[in-house]
């Protein structure tokens, strides 16, 4: 009888035992089914830096509610992509500031042909023809601009009675008179590369944004073609004897090389500069200082004024949307947002709105209605600003103003440069033996995330590390990283650590104003953009895009409030600086940026990535 009993109670602890395995499957099949699905509605945005999430970010998500958009602070450099695109795949959409169609051909092949958009229909021709592959394919599109000329002082122009330029003639003859009363007529800052590029084209406007000009840029940028292509023997010559002229007309010289930014402010503001070259954000800086001030254009050698504009960022498509309709055309309506006219007023954020765009009225401050005329003629050149075109530029510029080269040396070195055989790649500082989702998932959060978390926490040695949603960028791969690979992991810009001792109720308070928002902090605005923590595990509640934090666990019980705990916060000191002011916890901020916190890390040998874990369960109202 005993035996009986025990075979059907052990045939009934085997059913139960299946039971429990078959709904543990069941419950692991829903919940991968679920991070499939978040996928698939999710729209990843990379932007190139973090103030984009301040206004712009915000609002693209608010005006599309039924779309999932997952925004992350990427990287201002091309090669940052190329190396997602060769380890794993690039992202939904892509924006790059420092930009050129030569950097951008090795991602041709990932990207959405959108020449056929309406977004680029809108894009005035003679502008997107700097983007037009050599097959007429269009990857690129170009937000609004941020104008550079000639930031000039027209009081000192008054008070020495000297007229101000109309063109280069007048120009020249400005420089000559102010050296007669002591005062220098224009030098900029010459210490940096992007001063010496944008100079030497500026001067030349016209003819690079010529038919023979383009011809060259487009096969300049060809993907196509695999060689290294050097300047053209048609417009460069030309381009370098208008440099060495303006050289010789505004004295030029070594010492100008010695200039930075510092150094030309405070001469402009001691009245010993009349003119330099900068942007029309310099003009407000002056006027509120109580200098007359206003912009003029580049005078070019046959009349035409022209301006320099460096587009605020670059868009693109990844290719892979064309798979799925359903996902390419919420894509669509992501970039028909970014390229309004509402979306780019806020990327200016007050300054003038120069938009490459039909679609987007001109809306101009006193800095720049000077150069009106200018807009309205539709002389914005784009800058060529390859980090070829940076490098090269800077050097030789730099030899033509010490006089170590004429315009015709200048000519054949720059050539020589830019054919020059490529430099051998990086060594490998950090292996990655597995990757991880760079996309939120309701249960369990972002996993690349949490795996640089958990690796920051490691190196911080805190018990408890919470992090704003755009300290990393989604790029824990499987690959071999260099150190700038091994850099980019982190976000850009000026990411710092804060410690601090805490009780249990202080950190669910501070967990509370990472998740929940605060003024002067971080916005918090759709999941995407809520923390991820290390240390702990969180519970939140999603209402109507509103976020409230409902528990905080430790090793799966709940943090009390007498507990005490070391932590970590990372987060810019911008967003950071009210947690500060409110001096109810003592935060000491690390040294080191966390960027070079992580690559001390890396660059000591034998470095691992931690494995993620699941931080948090976000729940709907319902739930």
């Amino acid at each position: 009888m005993k035996k009986k009993r025990w075979s059907r109670l052990l045939a009934l602890l085997l059913v139960l035992g299946l039971s429990v395995s078959l709904l543990a499957g069941c419950g692991a099949e829903s919940t991968e089914a679920a991070a499939s699905k978040e996928d698939v509605e999710t729209i990843q945005v990379y932007l190139w830096t973090t103030n984009l999430y301040d206004t712009y970010a915000p609002y693209i998500q608010s005006q599309l509610p039924d779309v999932n958009i997952e925004f992350i602070v990427g990287h201002n450099d091309l090669d940052f992509y190329k190396f997602l695109q060769e380890n794993g795949g690039l992202p939904d959409i892509i924006t790059c500031c420092r930009f050129s169609l030569h950097d951008a051909a090795p991602l041709k092949g990932s990207l959405m042909n959108l020449a056929m958009t309406n977004e680029a229909g809108a894009v005035y021709n003679n502008y997107l023809t700097n983007y037009m592959n050599e097959d007429g394919s269009i990857n690129w599109l170009p937000v609004c601009a941020d104008a550079h000329g000639f930031v000039v002082n027209r009081g000192l122009f008054e008070k020495y009675d000297i007229p101000l330029p109309t063109d280069y003639d007048s120009f020249v003859s400005a420089c000559q008179a102010f050296a007669q009363v002591g005062v220098r007529g224009f030098t900029a800052d010459y210490a940096y590369d992007y001063t010496c590029m944008e100079t030497l084209q500026g001067l030349s406007a016209s003819a690079l944004a010529s038919s023979a000009g383009v011809k060259w840029r487009t096969a300049y940028s060809d993907p196509a073609d695999m060689t290294r292509v050097g300047l053209d023997e048609t417009v460069w010559p030309q381009v370098f004897a208008r440099m060495e002229q303006f050289i010789t007309d505004t004295g030029l010289n070594r010492s100008d090389l010695e200039n930075n930014y510092d150094t030309i402010a405070e001469l402009f503001a001691n009245e010993q500069l009349a003119m330099y070259f900068g942007n029309s954000a310099g003009v407000r800086q002056y006027r509120d200082q109580g200098l007359d001030t206003v912009f003029m254009p580049f005078f070019n050698d046959n009349g035409e004024k022209w301006l320099m504009t460096t587009p605020y960022f670059q868009i693109a498509l990844n290719r892979e949307l064309e798979n799925d309709e359903a996902r390419r055309n919420k894509a669509m309506r992501v970039l028909k947002v970014m390229m309004s006219a509402d979306a780019q007023n806020l990327v200016c954020a007050g300054q003038d709105t120069l938009s490459y765009s039909q679609d987007v009225p001109l809306r101009f401050t006193d800095a720049l209605s000077e150069v009106r005329p200018v807009v309205e003629e539709n002389h914005m050149y784009i800058r060529i600003a390859s980090n070829d075109f940076f490098a090269v530029s800077q050097e030789v510029v730099s030899k033509m103003i010490t006089g170590e080269y004429d315009a015709a040396q200048a000519y054949r070195a720059f050539n020589d440069l830019l054919i020059e055989t490529e430099p051998a790649p990086d060594e490998t500082v950090l292996t990655v033996q597995k990757g991880y989702s760079g996309i939120f998932h309701k249960n369990g959060g972002n996993a690349s995330y949490s795996a640089m978390a958990n690796t920051m926490r490691g190196i911080y040695g805190t018990d408890v590390l919470i992090a704003a949603a755009n300290s990393f960028t989604g790029s824990v791969r499987q690959a071999e990283y260099t150190k700038k690979q091994a850099a980019a992991m982190v976000m850009p810009n000026g990411l710092r650590s804060y410690r601090c001792e805490m009780t249990g109720a202080e950190l669910k308070e501070t967990v509370k104003a990472f998740v929940e928002g605060y003024e002067g902090g971080l916005p918090v605005f759709n999941r995407g953009s809520l923390p991820v923590v290390s240390g702990i595990a969180i519970e939140v509640k999603e209402a109507n895009g509103r976020y409230t934090l409902t528990g905080v666990t430790r090793n799966g019980q709940p943090v009390q409030d007498d507990d005490t705990f070391t932590v970590s916060c990372l987060s810019t000191p911008k967003y950071m600086e009210p947690l500060l002011a409110d001096g109810s916890r003592a935060f000491e901020e690390e040294e080191n940026t966390v960027r070079n916190a992580w690559l001390d890390y890396v660059s000591a040998g034998s470095a691992l990535i931690a494995e993620p874990e699941s931080y948090i369960v976000l729940r709907d109202e319902n739930g």
